[in-house]
C-alpha cells in the first residue's frame, strides 16, 4: 500500500481496469466488479477517500491485464454506492469527477495502484465558437437519426442531448450513452480539443447510422419473408385440412405423375429424360401456387410439346411431286431441278441430313410462295419465321427461363407449330437480319444452319439439345451482299430472276386471274380478260421483276367488274387492250424503248438492281475548258473511279483513235447518267462509259441498237460482270439487238432465258477495240504525228505511216 508520509507531486488513487466500458467525467455508472485486485482497489478505496482511478483494458478476455493492455487515459471517480451480489461479486455506482493520465503504474500483487496527471481540456477560443455552434447542430441531427435507427434508446438520453449547450459536456454525454465501440469512446476520451471531439464524435455518429440502416434494411427484408412463409404455409395447412374434410383428393400429385409418364412414353435421349425429370422432382417439392411451380410447369409444358420423334413419311414420287411444282408456279427451273434432285437422293440415302438452300431474287418472284408448294411436293409440314427487322439473339435462341415471361426462340417455337421433326423451315427475309446491343442474330442462325452441329441445338430456355438436321431449311433474300460471309458459306445459293412478258402473261392466265376471280366471286361467265389486254398491263401498268403488282391490278380490275355486275350490267364483262383504261386509269409506264436515231455522246449501258435489270443511257458532252471531268447522277464511288480509268484509257491511247493528245487540258468533259435521284454504283459500266467518251471527243454517234456491259482496265481488258441475266432481259425489254458482255461471261449465256437468247445476238469482247468496233459507226481514223509516224491499232507502238507490217 502506498506510503502516506511520503509527499507527492501527482495523486496516487487505487484502479480498476474497466472491461468493455468508459467512463467519462460528471457521468454516474453503475456496474459490476469480480476479480480480486477490482475488489481490492475498491476495499481500499472505500476506506480512505472513496476516489478509485478507472481506465479501460485493450482486450476485454484478459482477465489479469498488464500495464500494457490498459489505456493511459481514463477518469478518476467517487465510489457512491457498494452492495454486495450473489456470489463474490460487488456491483458499484461511481460518479465521474475528472479526466486524467496516468503517470505511473504500480502493481503491487494485491492491486493496482496509478499516479495520474489531471488533464483538463483545452479552452475552447471565443473565435472557434461559431464553428462549435455548427459543429453542435451537426452533431445533434446525426444523433437524432441515430437514435431512430437504434431499437432501444430512451427519451430521456435524447432530451438531454438537445438541452445541451455546451460542446465539451455534449460529446461525453453522447459517447458515455451511446453504444460505440470501446475504441471509438476511448478516442474521445482522449480528445483534449472540443472541436476534435466534435469532429470524432460526427464522423462515428455518420458510420453508425450507415451501418444500423444496412442492418434495419436487412431484418425488415428477413421478416417481410419470414412472414410471408408463414402465411403461406398456415393457408397451405388450412387447405389440406378443408380437403380432407370434404373429401377432395390431391391433383397436384397427379399432375407431376402425368409430366413422369408423357416423359417415359416419349423415348427422349438419357441427358434430357434425367432434365426433365429432375424438373418434376422439383415440381414434386413445392407448393402448387408458388411462382417457381408455374414457371417449371411452363417449361415442361413446352418441352412436351416438341415433335421430339414424330417425323413425316418424305414422299419419292418424282413425278407427282414435278406436277405439284408445275402445277403452282411457271418457270424457276433451278428450284424446281434442286428439290427434284433432293428427292432423289433422299430415296437412295434416306439417312442424309436436311439441306439448307437460299433462294435470293428481287421482290415478286415466287420465292416465299414457291417454299409451300416444295413442302406439299415433298410430305413435309410447312413452317415459316419472318426474320425482317430482327434484331435480338435471344429471338433465335430464346431467353434463359430465369426471366420473367421467358420463352423459347422462334426455331423452337417453330417446330412446335410444325409437330414433326423433319418439317420445311422457311426462314424469310434472311437478309434484312439486324444487330444492336442485344446481340446478333444472324451469329445465332450459324449453328442451326450448320449440318455438322445442328442436330445438337440447344434453345436457351429448353437447355437441353434438340435434333435439327432432318429440317429442310429455305431462307430468302433479296440481296445476297447484305447476308453475312459466314451465314452465306452455310446455305447453297440459288439465284431467281426476273420473269419475261410471256412468263408474266402465262402466270397472270393461269394463276392469278383464276385466283383473284375466286377471291371477288366472279366467274368465268362474268368477266373474261385478253392476252391482248394482260400484256397491256404488264407493259403500261407495271415495271417489276415479280408479278405482285401485276396482280394488284387484276385485283383491281376485278373490283370494278364486280361494282359492274352489282349494279345491274348484263352479260359478260370484257377486258381487252382498247378499254383496260376504263378499269385502270390512263397509263402508268412509259413503254421502254431505245432511241430513233444514232447519237454522238450517248451509250446503252445494262445495270442490275434488286428489283431486276435496268438500261442505263449514258451521256457524255465535251465542251472547251480547262480539262475538268463533271460526273454528275448520283454516282457512287466504284462507278466515279470507273469513269476515271476510262479517261486515262482514251488519253493513253488519243493517238491511236485520232483524238487530240492534249485533250484532257483544253476540254471539259461532263458524264451524266440520267434519273440523278437513283443511286448507281459498280464497275460494270466501265465499257459503256468509254464508248461514250471516245463518241463524244471523236463526234462518231453510238449504235442505238447496241447494249453493253462490263469492267475497263487501263490497258484496255474487258472484265467480268454479275447479274448478266437480269441486264440482258432489261436488253430485251427495250427491243434492243446485240448486247456486248465480257469473255469471260460466256458460259453464263447458259442460264439467259431461251426467249431472250432467240431475240439478241450476244457479241463478247475481251478488249476495249471489239466493244468499240461493234458500238461505234466507224472506229474513228488514227492521228497522223508531225513526224508521219502513226499509232499502229494492234500494239499501241509508233510506227511509220507508211509501214504496211502486221503486228
Amino acid at each position: 500500500m502506498p506510503n502516506e508520509a511520503v509527499k507527492q507531486v501527482n495523486p496516487t488513487f487505487p484502479m480498476i481496469a474497466m472491461r468493455g466500458i468508459v467512463l467519462f467525467p460528471k457521468m454516474v455508472l453503475h456496474f459490476d466488479i469480480g476479480r480480486e485486485k477490482s475488489i481490492a482497489a475498491l476495499e481500499y478505496a472505500t476506506e480512505h477517500d472513496r476516489k478509485v482511478f478507472l481506465a479501460a483494458q485493450k482486450d476485454v478476455q484478459d482477465e489479469d491485464p498488464t500495464v500494457d493492455n490498459i489505456y493511459s487515459v481514463g477518469v478518476v471517480g467517487e465510489v457512491k454506492q457498494v452492495i454486495k451480489i450473489p456470489g463474490a461479486g460487488l456491483r458499484v455506482m461511481v460518479e465521474g469527477l475528472y479526466r486524467a493520465k496516468v503517470v505511473n503504474l504500480i502493481d503491487d500483487d494485491s492491486c493496482l495502484i496509478a499516479e495520474v496527471k489531471k488533464t483538463p481540456l483545452k479552452r475552447l477560443l471565443k473565435a472557434d465558437r461559431e464553428v462549435a455552434d455548427a459543429m453542435m447542430r451537426a452533431v445533434k441531427d446525426l444523433f437524432k437519426r441515430y437514435s431512430e435507427l437504434s431499437p432501444r434508446m430512451p427519451k430521456e438520453i435524447m432530451l438531454g442531448v438537445v438541452l445541451q449547450e455546451n460542446p465539451a459536456a455534449l460529446s461525453e454525454f453522447i459517447a458515455g450513452n451511446a453504444a460505440f465501440e470501446i475504441g471509438d469512446k476511448q478516442k474521445i476520451l482522449e480528445e483534449s480539443s472540443v472541436l476534435g471531439r466534435l469532429q470524432l464524435l460526427a464522423g462515428i455518429l455518420e458510420r453508425e447510422n450507415e451501418i444500423l440502416a444496412i442492418e434495419r434494411d436487412f431484418y425488415q427484408k428477413v421478416k417481410d419473408k419470414m412472414d410471408t412463409n408463414q402465411k403461406e404455409y398456415y393457408l397451405r395447412e388450412q387447405m389440406k385440412v378443408i380437403s380432407e374434410e370434404l373429401g377432395e383428393t390431391d391433383d397436384f400429385d397427379d399432375e407431376v405423375n402425368e409430366y413422369l409418364n408423357k416423359i417415359a412414353k416419349l423415348n427422349l435421349p438419357i441427358d434430357t429424360a434425367e432434365k426433365l425429370t429432375k424438373e418434376c422432382n422439383k415440381l414434386q417439392k413445392m407448393s402448387p401456387m408458388s411462382q417457381e411451380a408455374a414457371v417449371i410447369r411452363n417449361y415442361l409444358d413446352e418441352c412436351m410439346a416438341l415433335p421430339w420423334n414424330r417425323q413425316n413419311e418424305i414422299k419419292s414420287d418424282l413425278q407427282q411431286a414435278r406436277k405439284i411444282l408445275d402445277r403452282d408456279h411457271c418457270g424457276l427451273e433451278k428450284i424446281k431441278d434442286r428439290i427434284i434432285e433432293s428427292i432423289a437422293v433422299k430415296k437412295l440415302a434416306p439417312d442424309m441430313k436436311g439441306q439448307i438452300l437460299c433462294l435470293v431474287g428481287p421482290p415478286g418472284v415466287g420465292k416465299t410462295s414457291v417454299a409451300k408448294s416444295i413442302a406439299e411436293a415433298t410430305g413435309r409440314d410447312y413452317v415459316r419465321i419472318s426474320l425482317g427487322g430482327v434484331r435480338d439473339e435471344a429471338d433465335i435462341r430464346g431467353h434463359r427461363k430465369t426471366y420473367v415471361g421467358a420463352m423459347p426462340g422462334r426455331i423452337m417455337e417453330a417446330m412446335k407449330r410444325a409437330k414433326s421433326k423433319n418439317p420445311l423451315m422457311l426462314l424469310d427475309e434472311i437478309d434484312k437480319l439486324g444487330t444492336d446491343y442485344k446481340g446478333d442474330p444472324s451469329s445465332a442462325l450459324l449453328e442451326v444452319l450448320d449440318p455438322e452441329q445442328n442436330f445438337s441445338f440447344r434453345d436457351h430456355y429448353i437447355e437441353v439439345p434438340f435434333d435439327l438436321s432432318k429440317v429442310l431449311f429455305i431462307a430468302t433474300a433479296n440481296n445476297a451482299d447484305t447476308i453475312p460471309a459466314p451465314l452465306y458459306d452455310r446455305m447453297e445459293i440459288i439465284n431467281l430472276s426476273s420473269y419475261t412478258r410471256n412468263e408474266k402473261l402465262s402466270i397472270a392466265k393461269e394463276h392469278l386471274v383464276p385466283k383473284e376471280r375466286k377471291r371477288h366471286g366472279l366467274t368465268g361467265n362474268n368477266i373474261r380478260i385478253s392476252d391482248e389486254a394482260l400484256f397491256e398491263v404488264i407493259d403500261y401498268y407495271t415495271r417489276e421483276a415479280g408479278v405482285r403488282k401485276l396482280e394488284q391490278l387484276i385485283a383491281k380490275i376485278m373490283r370494278k367488274a364486280a361494282v359492274r355486275i352489282v349494279s345491274g350490267k348484263k352479260g359478260r364483262i370484257t377486258v381487252m387492250s382498247s378499254n383496260v383504261e376504263e378499269f385502270l386509269g390512263p397509263r402508268m409506264v412509259k413503254p421502254d424503248s431505245i432511241f430513233s436515231e444514232d447519237k454522238v455522246g450517248i451509250a446503252n449501258g445494262l445495270a442490275w438492281t434488286s428489283v431486276g435489270g435496268e438500261m442505263l443511257q449514258i451521256e457524255v458532252a465535251v465542251l472547251p475548258g480547262t480539262g475538268k471531268l463533271e460526273l454528275t447522277g448520283h454516282l457512287g464511288d466504284v462507278m466515279k473511279e470507273s469513269a476515271h480509268t476510262a479517261v486515262s484509257l482514251l488519253r493513253s491511247r488519243a493517238l491511236m483513235y485520232g483524238l487530240d493528245e492534249d485533250f484532257y487540258k483544253t476540254k471539259d468533259i461532263h458524264i451524266h447518267v440520267p434519273e440523278g435521284a437513283v443511286p448507281k454504283d459498280g464497275p460494270s459500266a466501265g465499257i459503256t462509259l468509254c464508248t461514250a467518251l471516245l463518241s463524244a471527243l471523236s463526234n462518231v454517234a453510238v449504235r442505238r441498237d447496241v447494249a453493253m456491259t462490263g469492267e475497263i482496265t487501263l490497258t484496255g481488258r474487258v472484265l467480268p460482270i454479275g447479274g448478266l441475266k437480269e441486264k440482258t432481259m432489261a436488253a430485251y425489254r427495250f427491243g434492243v439487238k446485240k448486247v456486248i458482255i465480257p469473255e469471260d461471261n460466256k458460259g453464263d449465256l447458259s442460264e439467259i432465258d431461251k426467249e431472250v437468247r432467240e431475240k439478241l445476238e450476244f457479241i463478247t469482247a475481251s478488249s476495249i477495240e471489239t466493244v468499240l468496233e461493234n458500238a461505234l459507226l466507224c472506229i474513228p481514223k488514227k492521228k497522223i504525228s508531225e513526224d508521219k509516224q502513226t499509232i499502229c491499232p494492234h500494239c499501241a507502238e509508233t510506227r511509220e505511216a507508211a509501214c504496211q507490217v502486221s503486228c
